[in-house]
């Protein structure tokens, strides 16, 4: 096991509920090609998307599987409850239904969105026919302030819990660690959510318009929780290029027709100096790790 500081974590509640779909006033998205489309995209219960199945492929723009949640109550001054639950909620954090028909119901974090500041959780197919736009759940918030003790400052950790890090088969060398990956993204063909200046929620997307490079990297066949490494990329204090650097993330959403979106990456570990290396692995998957299927 690496060495971490969970012991001396803090749990805290944060609460969401289920978000509604959002549309524009008009409901085109233009596509990278010029095509005006009408397509379902965030928010809502997603019934037959879940963590595991293809990423890529929907009928859709940035579908995000299972169920979406997200805090509506009101901001104090420039503290916001969303906030709060999208920089404190991590993969693999549990979630319990407080009201409506499905309460009591557990499920589990997966991934959160950002720009539309989303949390996504995974529940059991039985209970999502029992749950309605603006159901309220509370998740047990834990992981934010990990650290790998042996590793600081060279590897930063973010988004993920530290029961989920412990289920993965992660392997130190040499003062670096080994981790297992689906598929490795060039950091070249990263785009929105660049900017940031942190990387302690939201995602940012794999532009996937270059056929040549999609089968390069074998991208078409991302599935919805894959652990992917993207190369040459540093999200220690928010998402830039660097030499070298490697960054490991989580597929929370689809991938989309706008030019310089696609399927989204949750971070989850980051390394300036490259002390991580990614193995090729096909099954480093949530739905593995969390045996959700």
């Amino acid at each position: 096991m690496i060495k971490t500081n969970e012991k001396k974590l803090v749990m805290q509640s944060v609460v969401g509920q289920i978000s509604s779909p959002t549309f524009a006033s008009t409901p085109y998205v233009i596509s990278a090609d010029g095509t005006p489309l009408v397509l379902p995209s965030v928010g809502g219960i997603t019934y037959n998307v879940r963590v595991g199945d293809p990423a890529i492929g929907w009928a859709a723009d940035h579908v995000e599987p299972g169920v979406s949640i997200s805090n509506t109550e009101k901001s104090m001054g420039s503290w916001s409850p969303n906030a709060g639950l999208n920089t404190l909620a991590c993969a693999g954090n549990e979630v319990k239904i407080v009201s409506g028909d499905a309460k009591g119901t557990k499920g589990v974090v997966t991934g959160k969105h950002g720009g539309i500041e989303h949390v996504i959780v995974d529940f059991p197919p039985k209970a999502l026919e029992k749950m309605v736009v603006g159901d309220k759940m509370q998740i047990k918030a834990y992981g934010t302030g990990l650290v790998l003790t042996n590793y600081y400052p060279d590897i930063h950790v973010m988004n993920i819990s530290p029961s989920l890090l412990s289920k993965i088969p992660v392997k130190e060398s040499k003062g670096t660690i080994k981790f297992p990956v689906t598929h490795i993204v060039p950091a070249a063909i990263m785009g929105s959510g660049l900017g940031s200046n942190h990387s302690y929620s939201g995602d940012y997307d794999i532009q996937m318009f270059d056929e040549k490079i999609v089968k390069k990297f074998g991208l078409g066949t991302l599935r919805f929780g894959d652990f992917v490494a993207i190369s040459d990329a540093d999200h220690s204090y928010g998402r830039i290029y660097k030499t070298d650097a490697i960054s490991i993330g989580i597929i929370v959403h689809s991938d989309c027709v706008i030019a310089g979106h696609g399927p989204g990456v949750m971070t989850v570990l980051t390394s300036s100096k490259g002390k991580i290396t990614p193995v090729m692995n096909k099954k480093s998957n949530l739905a593995q790790y969390l045996k959700l299927k």
